[in-house]
């Protein structure tokens, strides 16, 4: 599939197939987070696979609407800020680095037939705590994957006049 028609094809699945992922998959898409540029290369995330069956109650404690626990899956990327690069004026770029590789992560699921759904409105707390999270491991954004149920509605952007600026603001 042409990368256009990949970006063009992705959308946020909210609705499940309670089919499971096929391990090569899985893998594959995990594959692709790994394979992300980031800042001097020093890929400060991790990713967290979590099977749905059995976890479901906790689970929703991180975010209460019901598709996020249809998918068989949901993954988590967290940042590692003490293993990021930090630009001179102090920012670090572990969430930058860990969202880049979300990305790439959700792309590949989408080449593959798979649906997945950015999820950044979660309850951080709750999520250190079901997910045992250590210090200085935060985490950035979650996504169920599974087999879209639904299809896709229309996409609604900005015209690129309203975001695109040349030499200033």
């Amino acid at each position: 599939m042409m990368f256009t028609e990949l970006i063009q094809k992705r959308y946020s699945v909210r609705s499940y197939k309670p089919d499971m992922v096929e391990e090569d998959k899985l893998a594959q898409v995990l594959e692709a987070a790994c394979l992300a540029p980031t800042a001097c290369n020093r890929q400060p995330f991790q990713f967290i696979v979590i099977w749905t069956a059995g976890r479901k109650e906790d689970l929703k404690r991180i975010y209460s609407r019901s598709f996020f626990t249809e998918a068989p899956l949901v993954i988590c990327a967290c940042a590692v800020p003490g293993q990021a690069w930090s630009r001179m004026d102090g920012v670090n770029y572990s969430v930058v680095d860990a969202t880049i590789a979300m990305d790439h992560l959700i792309l590949a699921a989408t080449e593959l037939g798979l649906g997945t759904c950015w999820i950044a409105a979660f309850d951080p707390d709750a999520a250190r705590e079901i997910l045992k999270l250590p210090q200085g491991v935060e985490p950035v954004a979650f996504t169920p994957l599974g087999y879209p149920a639904d299809t896709p509605g229309v996409k609604n952007r900005k015209p690129l006049s309203g975001i695109i600026r040349y030499e200033r603001s």
